[in-house]
């Protein structure tokens, strides 16, 4: 037998290090994890109660087959006074029905055996106010029932109503559709005699004579949920998986293992014991992550934040030395990116050399540039924006750098057409595409996000994106609004989006992927955030005259250069770090998951 004390204490430490990071896209960093060692854990727990593994059988315990016989006395005593209705006679269980065997004094048997009543709630009128309340799918959650969500019932429609509808104590409530929500199982503790009925969606499970938490475990462990899944060998539920169905019938005939009934009681103990520690570890685990994250973000910031150089070095040597001890997850070597991004276009990433060509110099070129290009009528003349000044922006730069706007820099700034396409990308190289929003990534281009043009539109090549374009998403949510990346390769006959804007510079003295570097960060990126504008975030939008207002730090040159080098250094450095911790993770998953199978086989 499975010693559970010990597989679950030996393995605390792989129980509360072992995280599984969720990806998202767009703009910024996500915060959202998933504990997994901690969400192993209460499945193990689960997994070995209800197979007997979880605390010794005691042999003076009265057999389960007694406690069924009994039960089918007092339902056939019940069924003759017509307090409840004959049940429809269901086969006897087979062995191919048994996924374990049950522990000695344990019998199998069909949840229709046990229980007093099965059936599936109906809809009744909802109304403002009322006696009695309705529980629906959203009342139903894993972290038990939430009673704040429950809406009235108008009492006139409860009139044909009969009593067993109205829900009582112990009653087990299982959420029979939903995508997403099917499946979920929650146990009322203590209600109000008559104050609540189920909808259509929820079915009604009311067990006799045994402990209605235990079968609440049962339904709630891995072996049930993973037959809630319309592609499972055997499953529960019918329907596809956008529409999933749990049926009554399916619900009835559910093969389920009974223990003696006092070796219920002493499971569902354990499990709760069991499950506060879940709950401490999860805690634990929290505080610890939220306390690390706290450590790293000070010891960045105070990179970004001091102006003095001998603070500078002094926040930086605080992290050299504790560098293996700060950057242990996806997200604090995120936020180490997004410092490095921040320091780079502050003048802070790599020394200045004062024989570089002023940034001064290389304005006044540009103008001149500019001058004549209007003057040649290649480029319209433009109304003059302001300069922005560093006492205005609250900041500061290096001797040599000098500030401007993004209009100084850019030969031209278009958007392009949005015509009615097909879902499917384009297919190759030969067949026009339109790009999506979210083909421009935080200072990453993805080309196969794109819409195949309706081959009865004509392509508009002067939309055509091209390598050294310069893209940023102009509307949509509020995340993705101001995303911006350079186009250092494409494939052919893909066009932007009227939601995608484009430019390109003005000479080769500008360096493209440094300006992209200053979209996503420091002052011009923090402009960007302040321009968008919209009645809601769901959907907002950057005009292109906020863009071109945009201020840039411009360094000389050679400098924009060295920062380059030097930020594709540090990158590639960053994603071999989290490359290593993500080898762990799933290394640390992996393990989680032999050790669960291996108990329970």
């Amino acid at each position: 037998m499975v010693n559970a004390e010990k597989l679950i204490t030996d393995n605390l430490p792989l129980w509360s290090s072992t995280i599984k990071a969720q990806k998202t896209r767009g703009r910024g960093r996500s915060n959202k994890r998933e504990l997994y060692g901690v969400k192993k854990l209460r499945e193990l727990i689960l997994e070995l109660a209800v197979r007997g593994l979880l605390i010794p059988q005691d042999p003076k315990d009265e057999p389960a087959a007694e406690l069924l016989k009994n039960i089918a006395t007092e339902k056939a005593l019940l069924i003759k006074e017509k307090v409840i209705k004959k049940p429809k006679v269901l086969n006897d269980l087979s062995s191919e029905e048994t996924p374990f065997s049950a522990p000695t004094g344990w019998v199998w048997t069909r949840l229709q055996n046990v229980s007093e009543y099965i059936q599936r709630g109906k809809g009744p009128k909802y109304a403002e106010s009322g006696s009695v309340y309705v529980i629906s799918q959203k009342c139903i959650q894993w972290t038990g029932f939430d009673s704040s969500v429950a809406r009235h019932v108008d009492d006139q429609s409860l009139d044909k109503y009969q009593p067993e509808r109205f829900l009582r104590a112990n009653d087990l409530l299982w959420n029979s559709t939903g995508t997403g929500t099917v499946g979920r199982v929650s146990r009322l503790s203590s209600i109000e005699s008559s104050k609540y009925v189920a909808d259509s969606h929820v079915t009604v499970v009311r067990t006799r004579a045994l402990e209605s938490s235990f079968i609440c475990c049962y339904i709630s462990s891995s072996g049930i949920q993973s037959r809630v899944n319309p592609s499972h060998e055997n499953p529960l539920v019918s329907g596809s998986t956008n529409q999933v169905e749990l049926n009554t019938s399916s619900v009835s005939s559910l093969p389920i293992p009974l223990p003696p009934l006092a070796e219920q009681h002493r499971i569902v103990a354990k499990v709760d014991e069991l499950m506060a520690l879940c709950d401490k570890l999860e805690q634990q685990q929290e505080d610890s992550i939220e306390t690390h994250e706290t450590l790293v973000k000070t010891l960045l910031d105070a990179l970004t934040t001091t102006a003095d150089p001998a603070q500078f070095q002094q926040a930086w040597q605080r992290i050299e030395a504790n560098f293996h001890l700060l950057f242990t997850t996806e997200s604090s070597v995120d936020h180490l990116k997004q410092t490095i991004l921040q320091l780079a276009v502050m003048g802070k990433l790599v020394p200045q050399d004062p024989n570089d060509e002023p940034a001064s110099q290389l304005l006044k070129k540009i103008a001149l540039e500019k001058e004549q290009l209007i003057k040649d009528k290649k480029i319209k003349k433009q109304k003059p924006l302001p300069t922005p000044k560093a006492e205005d922006l609250n900041t500061s730069f290096p001797n040599h750098w000098e500030f401007c706007t993004l209009n100084d820099l850019i030969l031209f700034m278009d958007a392009g057409w949005s015509p009615a396409c097909p879902p499917t990308p384009s297919p190759s190289n030969k067949v026009w595409g339109v790009l999506k929003t979210t083909a421009v990534q935080q200072m990453k281009y993805l080309e196969f996000e794109n819409k195949m043009l309706d081959e009865v539109k004509e392509p508009r090549p002067q939309y055509e994106v091209k390598k050294g374009d310069i893209l940023i998403t102009r509307a949509g949510p509020k995340n993705r609004v101001g995303v911006s990346c350079l186009v250092k390769e494409t494939r052919p006959k893909l066009m932007i989006s009227d939601k995608i804007i484009r430019f390109h510079l003005l000479n080769d003295s500008i360096d493209e992927e440094y300006i992209t570097l200053c979209l996503n960060s420091g002052i011009t990126a923090d402009h960007l955030e302040s321009s968008k504008s919209g009645m809601a975030e769901s959907q907002m939008n950057i005009s292109q005259g906020k863009l071109q207002a945009a201020p840039v730090p411009l360094p000389p040159t050679s400098e924009q250069r060295r920062i380059i080098a030097k930020v594709d250094s540090l990158m590639t450095l960053c994603d071999t770090l989290k490359a290593n911790l993500q080898c762990a993770q799933t290394t640390q998953q992996t393990l989680t998951d032999t050790i669960v199978e291996q108990a329970t086989v």
